[in-house]
């Protein structure tokens, strides 16, 4: 069963420039305890939830947490004071918005889902079609899925790396295909012969429709090289988006790093990502923007989320910089583990 079967598809969402109060009575309105922050391209930035809301730590979730509750039991009006709270003109959702966010995509297995909700624990994934939300599961059509399905059968899961190499042959072919199969001298047969050059006929116009045809021809290359280029970080944003850090391939990203700081290493590389895996195409890691972290998506959004929650309170650091800049632009971007002082 996969997540397209089984999400809810009327998704209530917000803008990142939603004023709390808006926020707040939506979530009242509808009756859910969190909603997704969406672009204006569609794309997923954030997540503000109840416990956003209210606060997180302690003195400021029990001050609210009982009349919180109650408001979205009886469906009351919101607290004077907790209103007043929420609506200072500058306090928007992307202000208190919980970012990255870890998505999914329409033909993920609802087991693949429950695991993804476990590791991060979190109670609900938004699901993807182009980068784009069309659905969203949550802790309770997972059950309802479960409840409905026969007992599954063993499955064997591809390993991360095995996938990524599979794309990664699939791009290759398609470059060697289309970016220089143009070039490329045909097989077998004589070379033609070249015709005895003569002054009869020759003009110095025809010479110059020689050097415009191939100018125009060479133009053309470059074009169809571009969009082949265009459509490769394409795929490949498409398959980032898509995939998944399960603990095995976070377990080998973290030996990789033990070996790289036996090697004298301060830092060690766990993914080379293309700018458009970014929802601002890389703009914030560039600036540098101290909220940066919002901007990732896909496998760049779990690989944070997994530093955040397990690594960074060991003393490990998780910096992002462009790693190149084609036609001055931000290209690939690099997440670093970092240890060194």
């Amino acid at each position: 069963m996969h997540a397209s079967e089984i999400m809810t598809t009327d998704v209530v969402s917000v803008a990142p420039e939603a004023g709390l109060c808006d926020v707040a009575r939506l979530l009242l309105a509808h009756g859910i305890s969190a909603v997704p922050v969406v672009d204006g391209s569609g794309a997923v930035v954030g997540m503000v939830s109840e416990g956003d809301l209210i606060g997180r730590d302690d003195a400021a979730r029990e001050a609210r947490r009982d009349w919180w509750l109650a408001l979205l039991a009886e469906g009351e009006e919101l607290h004077p004071d907790f209103l007043a709270s929420l609506q200072a003109p500058d306090r928007q959702a992307r202000d208190l918005m919980q970012g990255p966010v870890v998505t999914v995509g329409e033909s993920d297995d609802v087991r693949d889902i429950a695991r993804l909700l476990a590791t991060h624990h979190i109670k609900r994934v938004p699901v993807l079609r182009d980068g784009k939300m069309v659905g969203i599961v949550s802790r309770a059509d997972l059950l309802r899925a479960f409840a409905d399905e026969p007992a599954p059968q063993p499955e064997h899961h591809k390993a991360h790396g095995e996938l990524r190499g599979l794309v990664e042959g699939a791009l290759a072919k398609f470059d060697a295909r289309f970016l220089h199969g143009a070039e490329t001298a045909p097989v077998g047969g004589p070379a033609p012969d070249k015709p005895e050059a003569t002054a009869q006929g020759v003009t110095a116009d025809a010479f110059r429709g020689l050097a415009e045809d191939f100018e125009q021809a060479k133009a053309e290359r470059r074009a169809a090289t571009r969009h082949a280029q265009a459509e490769q970080r394409h795929q490949a944003v498409k398959a980032l988006i898509d995939e998944h850090v399960g603990d095995q391939p976070w377990r080998s990203l973290l030996h990789d790093a033990r070996e790289a700081a036996g090697r004298g290493a301060k830092e060690f590389l766990l993914l080379r990502f293309p700018s458009e895996l970014c929802s601002d195409g890389g703009r914030a890691v560039n600036a540098p923007l101290p909220d940066w972290p919002k901007t990732l998506r896909g496998e760049a959004a779990e690989i944070y989320l997994r530093w955040e929650r397990e690594l960074r309170p060991q003393g490990f650091h998780l910096r992002a910089r462009v790693l190149d800049f084609p036609n001055g632009k931000p290209g690939d971007i690099g997440l670093f583990l970092a240890w060194g002082r």
